[in-house]
């Protein structure tokens, strides 16, 4: 008999409404021998053909000797099988837009990513193409080479300590579940969202993450967040808005906030105030997986140390670069090219589209380079 992988357990924590699901799933022996065929995808055919279709989630109590399965979705549009999600794992992502895994990031790595983006603020090492990023209400203080006054990294590719992470089995492992087997690394960032100076600016607006990316399609990318440290309400973790990975890309623009916004931090022009959300609370080596048009964004920092994790946007290197211009993204693409002709010291009568820009960061993590 074939069973299921049990290394991994399926943990949603956070506060939730409006029938979010929050749940945690541990292996048991009893579970898994609700299934006995020798694949996945045979064992999931098995649940679609018996069960009765509906768009309804799956509820499973800690303590329950067996899966608590309601109603499972005709087609899996988000995941692909390659026996690694248990059939929970992947209906709760096909509905959800995220996926959580606890402690898959060890804290002896967790360290090592600190301590090389320590040297990176105190310009002990410098990185080509790295971007650095300040809060609005600091970026135009006094320099010092300090953290405190970092609210990002971006484009750490050449770094090849802090690439790593991109590249630990643990985190492509759940990859390659959303992407297939040829994996590109396209964006990568260390957050250090610092203490709010008290002009809310610490928050992350709503947004979607596909607004940034001239490739498609959609559900071939996935972002991989890893906590730093324990991520909560008081520090600012992020809130997703479960569901709306389903919906289309909307159109983004600087927030209207009294305070400011950082650059570059677009924001969802309209979307549904009411939606249920989770605040994904997580610990030390926690990474949550999700989807580029999942609606999410992250509150304010009230504590008094910096909020730091670790990020990656994979997509299949299948993906193909569209042209975005007459498009929603217009306005990010506008916005870029001005950032790269500056980086890159480009001349300002070269064309440049927001692709070939793209298409200087992304790196082969896994299998063949077919097309981005």
């Amino acid at each position: 008999m074939h069973h299921f992988k049990a290394e991994c357990r399926l943990f949603y924590s956070g506060s939730c409404s409006g029938g979010v699901v929050c749940c945690t799933l541990p292996p048991s022996r009893s579970k898994l021998k609700l299934f006995s065929m020798s694949t996945a995808a045979s064992r999931l055919n098995v649940l679609l053909h018996h069960l009765q279709h509906s768009s309804s989630g799956i509820i499973a109590s800690p303590t329950a000797a067996n899966v608590a399965a309601h109603h499972y979705p005709e087609n899996l549009h988000y995941t692909l099988d390659n026996d690694v999600l248990t059939p929970e794992q992947r209906l709760f992502y096909e509905e959800n837009g995220y996926l959580l895994i606890k402690n898959l990031v060890s804290g002896e790595d967790i360290e090592c990513f600190r301590a090389e983006f320590e040297k990176i603020c105190k310009r002990d090492v410098q990185v080509p193409g790295l971007r650095v990023m300040r809060d609005v209400t600091i970026a135009k203080s006094e320099y010092v080479p300090d953290q405190k006054t970092i609210s990002k990294i971006q484009d750490f590719q050449e770094d090849e300590e802090l690439f790593r992470y991109c590249s630990l089995p643990q985190i492509l492992k759940y990859v390659e579940c959303f992407t297939g087997s040829n994996i590109m690394a396209m964006h990568t960032m260390l957050i250090n969202k610092p203490p709010d100076t008290g002009k809310k600016t610490s928050r992350h607006p709503m947004h979607q993450d596909l607004h940034y990316f001239p490739f498609r399609p959609a559900d071939r990318i996935v972002c991989a967040w890893t906590a730093m440290q324990k991520v909560d309400r008081s520090n600012g973790c992020l809130v997703v808005l479960p569901g709306t990975h389903k919906g289309s890309l909307k159109q983004h623009d600087y927030p209207e906030w009294e305070g400011g916004v950082n650059k570059m931090y677009h924001g969802v022009r309209d979307y549904d105030p009411n939606h249920p959300r989770l605040h994904a609370v997580m610990e030390k080596g926690d990474t949550i997986f999700f989807h580029p048009l999942l609606i999410h964004g992250s509150g304010m920092n009230k504590t008094q140390g910096c909020r730091k994790a670790i990020s990656c946007h994979f997509a299949s290197a299948n993906c193909y670069y569209i042209d975005v211009k007459g498009t929603t993204q217009e306005n990010i693409e506008n916005e870029v090219i001005e950032i790269g002709r500056k980086k890159y010291g480009l001349e300002v009568n070269m064309e440049v589209a927001l692709k070939d820009l793209w298409m200087l960061k992304g790196r082969l993590v896994k299998g063949e380079r077919t097309s981005l």
